[in-house]
């Protein structure tokens, strides 16, 4: 595991930016990567559309989404719709590299569906499908992708992909699972704020409780595991 602590959530954008421009100079061929939803990653649309438009050969990489509401791609809620407002829509990524899950359709059918496409078009390791990379958040519960602490199960499942639910809204979500978020070759964390502060300190710090959040369990088997929080985030962490 490796950590990055950055001032503010704008800075952890930048840093993160600038890691991934350094990171796929070095891949060769085409790369496949699961994006997240959320404030920071928003933030990040944003920069890489702003200031990496030219800066990355963005026809190389192939978009997907680690979880995915159950909405259609024009509403609010869409990760899709963000992704594709802020950034996707802006650096000229083809089309054909920009696989969504189709939240307008039916949840189970479509987790099908898009557990098909991800194992059809990526490269296996372990029988399993292996993202290059996955961008992951963590919520104030400790949830990461949509697997939430209720659903903790969705860690082991043996599906590529699996219909989730939101413990308080009740809204189905699409999440790859477990063992596909833990066979991919890096898996990086932007986590930033207060509210994230305690359990960031349980999770790195080893903590008992810790065993209860979801993202404590993200660690790819055959790859690396990079957290990038801010000062806020970080406050419990000592050194």
């Amino acid at each position: 595991m490796q950590i990055h602590i950055s001032d503010t959530p704008g800075q952890v954008a930048r840093d993160f930016a600038d890691f991934f421009e350094a990171w796929l100079s070095k891949q060769e061929g085409s790369v496949n990567i699961a994006l997240s939803g959320g404030s920071t990653p928003a933030v990040l649309f944003k920069l890489w559309a702003e200031d990496y438009k030219g800066k990355i050969d963005w026809e190389k990489v192939h978009f997907y989404w680690g979880d995915e509401r159950c909405v259609p791609p024009s509403d609010e809620e869409s990760n899709y719709k963000m992704a594709n407002d802020l950034f996707l829509s802006k650096v000229g990524v083809p089309l054909s590299n920009i696989h969504r899950f189709r939240g307008e359709d039916d949840p189970q059918a479509e987790v099908g569906r898009y557990a098909a496409e991800i194992t059809d078009n990526l490269q296996h390791v372990d029988g399993l499908p292996a993202f290059d990379l996955i961008m992951l958040g963590m919520g104030s519960d400790g949830h990461t992708a949509s697997i939430f602490p209720h659903q903790i199960e969705l860690l082991e499942a043996t599906s590529v992909c699996a219909l989730a639910q939101h413990p308080e809204s009740g809204q189905f979500r699409g999440t790859l699972t477990g063992n596909v978020l833990n066979n991919a070759r890096l898996v990086a964390f932007l986590v930033t704020g207060a509210s994230k502060t305690d359990k960031v300190d349980a999770i790195i710090n080893d903590k008992e409780e810790a065993n209860d959040y979801p993202a404590a369990h993200i660690g790819p088997k055959h790859g690396a595991l990079h957290w990038f929080v801010d000062e806020k985030a970080a406050e419990g962490l000592n050194g």
